[in-house]
């Protein structure tokens, strides 16, 4: 594990734990809660999925931020985890459950591929996810549609600035370059750690994203100093950045606020360097694990995953569950969506950086920022070094399996 942005996160988690770390309990009542929830939604997020929790009855006290892998990880080594955890991904869960951390959930696998991941060696029903959301996308204005063939740098909103993870935005792009250029298998033996980083289908992804970044010097420099929500308060970098394209997942749609309803999306492979057929398709989930043996968290993480919490949260938050029996949404947008994420002619595969364990997570995100900041020097020694950092970890390290379905 790289020591430091995780470092420093950590010295501010563990100071921000000493003063109380801001949990909020629900209804504003005095009584100690009895189940403490970490998740990654603020704001407007943070105050929906509360509102959900509000229906199920049980006690809780929740505490949002986007650095929600640093604040778990603070809590876990001052030995006061939460009950439940929630990570933009699962990779971190598998340590932890290597480590012995996460507790049964007690409850038979629901979901296929690619929502449930396994790892050899550990539990099944140790992790599930709670929302999902669709990567394989573009989004534009409706009175501006896309060209038919690859954009531009200038076209792309991008911005590499986060609080919790600085340089995920564009490892998407690799991600989903590796995806539609190698196609599932092969991406799934890269995020697993199968493949290595300076193998051809990797190199020949990140020469691409490299040479878009090339093209436009000052765009490029753009893209390393924005927020990729775009500045507090607005309607994102789609509406307000000066570009046309940006290359967001489904959650994108919180940034445009009142701008919502003028957003569309396409699919991202005709729009890419990489040309225009479609392999698969990057989702994401975030996903939820007991770090106590409580009956309370454990009723009441199964409560959440039930159909009607889950058609709850989607109703109030505009959500998308992993459940296939939730229906979809109204609105053309959301049917899109919806049907995207249960197409099963086209497989989906989980953002691979996310199944990553964070040492080669963060090296990757290091790797991002370095090629846009010097998009003209060797892809290779960049790939060297994240190469390093998968193979100094330990040979027992668990790894994922079924992190991409099957077309059926």
């Amino acid at each position: 594990m790289r020591v430091s942005a995780r470092a420093v996160l950590l010295l501010l988690c563990l100071a921000l734990a000493a003063a109380g770390c801001g949990l909020a309990a629900p209804g504003g009542g005095d009584e100690q809660p009895r189940v403490t929830i970490l998740g990654p939604w603020t704001d407007d997020q943070e105050k929906q999925f509360k509102a959900v929790l509000d229906t199920l009855g049980t006690p809780y006290t929740y505490q949002g931020t986007a650095a929600s892998r640093e604040v778990l990880l603070a809590a876990v080594q001052a030995g006061n985890p939460p009950d439940i955890a929630i990570l933009p991904g699962v990779g971190d869960l598998v340590e932890y459950a290597a480590e012995r951390r996460l507790h049964p959930l007690g409850a038979a696998a629901k979901y296929g591929r690619p929502w449930q991941p396994e790892a050899r060696g550990i539990e099944a029903d140790l992790w599930v996810p709670l929302k999902t959301d669709l990567k394989s996308i573009v989004w534009y204005r409706k009175d501006r549609p896309p060209p038919a063939y690859p954009a531009p740098l200038a076209s792309w909103c991008i911005g590499m600035g986060d609080d919790g993870a600085s340089g995920w935005p564009g490892s998407d792009w690799i991600e989903d370059l590796i995806l539609q250029t190698a196609g599932p298998v092969l991406y799934e033996r890269w995020a697993t750690g199968a493949l290595k980083w300076t193998d051809d289908p990797v190199v020949n992804a990140w020469s691409l994203w490299a040479g878009l970044l090339a093209q436009d010097p000052e765009a490029d420099g753009r893209s390393m100093r924005r927020d990729h929500r775009g500045r507090p308060g607005g309607h994102g970098l789609l509406f307000e950045g000066g570009c046309d394209l940006e290359h967001q997942g489904s959650f994108a749609r919180s940034f445009y606020g009142a701008r919502s309803a003028q957003a569309a999306f396409t699919d991202s492979a005709p729009l890419l360097p990489s040309g225009p057929r479609i392999k698969g398709r990057e989702v994401s989930a975030d996903f939820a694990a007991l770090f106590s043996g409580s009956a309370p968290a454990r009723d009441l993480l199964t409560r959440l995953t039930s159909r009607p919490a889950q058609e709850e949260w989607g109703r109030r938050a505009g959500v998308f569950s992993p459940e296939s029996d939730v229906p979809a949404r109204k609105g053309t947008v959301e049917k899109q969506i919806s049907g995207r994420l249960t197409d099963q002619r086209v497989p989906l595969c989980l953002d691979a950086s996310d199944v990553m364990p964070a040492a080669v997570r963060d090296a990757f995100y290091e790797a991002v920022l370095l090629t846009m900041a010097h998009p003209g020097a060797p892809v290779r020694d960049r790939l060297d070094d994240v190469q390093r950092v998968q193979n100094a970890q330990p040979a027992h390290t668990p790894r994922l399996t079924g992190v991409c379905s099957r077309p059926q």
